[in-house]
């Protein structure tokens, strides 16, 4: 089960983080996977990595909040490959800052990236996918979406928006054999995130929290999108996956 043998996957953040996780992931059920980031540089360690363990691997380096390289991108990868059958939309960025000090190129700046491109990417992924009567969208989310935090409002705002969309896609998409889901990650130990490991109040405190009492480990969401990916779950649309060791449930 779960084989993603001859399928075609494009990760968006794929060069670190939860995006390499998945990417990975996937790349080892079988499916070529496209690695994106903004960095070529940093993508094509991960692309040989893969390759050199016998896996199926190209880096595609563009900028997700920029709609033509999108689109060449993706138009790319459909003419190399004949399909285009998973998006991850995963790539975002984070600034923090009180709302009072928090300035509108900044917010923008958030929104363009993780909201934005990810409609973007959605956008040209479904036009393969209609065409090919079925695929798999899944979008990187937050359990921000749902809880508060204070000095990331952009950061909030923008996870919202995607499980909305989310909701929306899987609503507009689901006839057409596509469905949409989000893997919803809480507190993982990923590169964005070094600053508050190494900060001992804080990490305490997210253990303390997380009923499995530790950060979530980058590889541990692959297993979600693979299964998300996979054939088995076609009847699964607009379903959100909190993955966060409890953290959200817990009072």
């Amino acid at each position: 089960m779960f084989r993603l043998d001859g399928k075609t996957a494009l990760i968006s953040g794929a060069s670190r983080g939860l995006g390499w996780g998945m990417a990975k992931a996937l790349a080892k059920q079988g499916a070529h996977v496209f690695l994106n980031g903004r960095d070529a540089a940093s993508l094509e360690p991960r692309a040989l990595e893969l390759v050199s363990d016998g896996f199926l691997a190209t880096a595609i380096a563009f900028d997700v909040s920029q709609p033509e390289d999108i689109q060449r991108a993706v138009d790319q990868i459909v003419s190399v490959n004949g399909s285009l059958d998973i998006l991850i939309a995963n790539a975002g960025i984070q600034h923090r800052s009180p709302i009072v000090d928090f300035s509108e190129d900044e917010f923008r700046r958030v929104m363009d990236t993780n909201l934005i491109g990810v409609w973007l990417l959605a956008k040209e992924a479904s036009k393969h996918m209609i065409q090919a009567h079925g695929g798999r969208i899944i979008f990187t989310g937050s359990i921000t979406a749902h809880l508060g935090r204070a000095t990331i409002s952009a950061y909030i705002a923008s996870k919202g928006g995607v499980h909305a969309l989310a909701r929306q896609l899987a609503v507009e998409l689901g006839d057409k054999g596509i469905t949409t889901n989000v893997i919803s990650p809480g507190y993982f130990s990923t590169e964005m995130n070094e600053h508050l490991i190494a900060d001992k109040d804080f990490n305490e405190w997210v253990c303390s929290r997380v009923p499995v009492r530790r950060w979530g480990n980058p590889d541990e969401i692959g297993a979600a999108a693979v299964f998300l990916a996979s054939d088995e779950s076609a009847y699964i649309n607009g379903h959100v996956l909190t993955m966060d060791g409890g953290f959200s449930i817990s009072m």
